[in-house]
C-alpha cells in the first residue's frame, strides 16, 4: 500500500475500536489537503517531535463534550471561539522524545500507518524507537502498537502505568485484546513518580481512565514541559469549561479533578504542556481566565531558544 498524506490522516478507518475512541475516523480528509506529519523543536538538550498520526472528522460534538452544559451553553461558548457547535476534528498526536541515548515514542496512534507514515515523514523508522510508553489504554492510543499479532516495534522497550495496565488486564476489551494482551509480559509497569529514564517522570492523572498518565519532560537545564496526554480533550471546550463533562471519561467527577488541578499547575507555573488532541502540533501554553483557562498555541518561544 501506498502511502500518502491523505491516507495517512484517514488510515484508521478500517480498525475496529468498538466504544473506546472518541471520533469515528472516516475518509472525508479533502485531497486538497497537504500539510505537514511532523513538528520538531528543542527543548533544551531534548529534541520533541510531535506526529500527526491521524485525524478525523466529529459529528455532533456536544454529545461527546458538555455533557453537562445545555445546547445553549454549548452553542454559546463555541461561537466565543468562532468554532461551530455541529463539527468537529480531531487529531492524534503521538509524540517523540530524544534525549542522550533514549528515543521514546509515547502513544501511537490509531493504526501502524499512520504512526508510521507520520514518523517517515520526520526522518524515523520503526528500528530508531527504542522505547514505546502508553499513557492510557484507549484504541487511539495504542491502535498503532501492533498488527495482525505483530508489534511495529519489535525491539523497544514497552512501558505504561501498573494501574492502568491492570484495570485493562481485568476489563479487556476487544482493542486492547488485539493490541496489548498478546504482549502484556513485555512491559515494564511505573508506579506514579517513577521515572521512564532520568528527566521523564510518571505523574498519575487518573480519571479519564483508571490509570491514565501525563509525564513531566526535565531536562539538564531545568526547562520543563509536561506531555498531557487527554487530560484535555479539546482546546476549548475542555478548557474554557473544565467542569464539563466528557463521554470517553470513564470516571467524570474524578477526570474533571484532575483536568482543573493540572491546568492550574500549567497556568501557575507558566509550562508549556503538549495534548493529544490539541490542535497541531499541539503545543501550547494553559492561560487562566475568569472561570476556567484558554489554550494559548505555542509560536516562536522555543526558536528563540535555539538561536540563543
Amino acid at each position: 500500500m501506498t502511502m500518502t498524506r491523505r491516507t495517512a490522516l484517514t488510515a484508521g478507518a478500517a480498525l475496529p475500536l468498538a466504544s473506546l475512541v472518541p471520533v469515528t475516523v472516516s475518509a472525508q480528509t479533502s485531497e486538497a489537503t497537504d500539510m505537514p506529519l511532523h513538528h520538531s523543536f528543542m527543548l533544551g538538550n531534548m529534541r520533541i517531535t510531535v506526529l500527526l498520526a491521524g485525524q478525523s472528522p466529529m459529528q455532533d460534538p456536544h454529545g461527546t463534550f458538555g455533557l453537562n452544559a445545555s445546547d445553549e451553553e454549548f452553542r454559546e461558548l463555541s461561537e466565543e471561539n468562532f468554532i461551530p457547535a455541529d463539527r468537529a476534528l480531531g487529531n492524534y498526536c503521538p509524540v517523540v522524545v530524544e534525549t542522550g541515548n533514549a528515543v521514546i515514542l509515547f502513544d501511537t496512534g490509531m493504526n501502524p500507518d499512520g504512526l508510521k507514515a507520520a514518523l517517515a515523514s520526520a526522518g524515523m523508522g520503526p528500528e530508531t524507537i527504542r522505547t514505546v510508553v502508553i499513557t492510557h489504554m484507549h484504541g487511539d492510543h495504542i491502535g498503532g502498537l501492533s498488527a495482525d499479532g505483530k508489534l511495529t516495534f519489535p525491539d523497544a522497550d514497552l512501558v505504561t502505568g501498573r494501574a492502568e495496565m491492570e484495570h485493562w488486564s481485568n476489563a479487556g476489551g476487544e482493542t486492547f485484546e488485539a493490541k496489548v494482551r498478546p504482549f502484556e509480559d513485555r512491559f515494564r509497569l511505573l508506579e506514579d513518580g517513577e521515572e521512564v529514564i532520568p528527566g521523564v517522570t510518571a505523574m498519575l492523572a487518573a480519571g479519564h481512565t483508571p490509570g491514565h498518565m501525563t509525564f513531566m519532560l526535565n531536562e539538564d537545564g531545568g526547562q520543563r514541559l509536561l506531555l498531557a496526554a487527554d487530560t484535555a480533550n479539546h482546546y476549548v471546550w475542555s478548557l474554557a469549561r473544565p467542569d464539563w463533562e466528557v463521554r470517553f471519561d470513564m470516571d467524570k467527577e474524578a477526570a474533571s479533578q484532575t483536568r482543573r488541578r493540572v491546568l492550574e499547575m500549567l497556568a501557575e507555573e507558566r509550562l508549556p504542556f503538549i495534548g493529544y488532541h490539541m490542535p497541531f502540533p499541539s503545543v501550547g501554553y494553559v492561560a487562566q481566565t475568569e472561570d476556567g483557562f484558554r489554550f494559548m498555541p505555542a509560536t516562536y518561544q522555543f526558536k528563540l531558544t535555539e538561536a540563543e
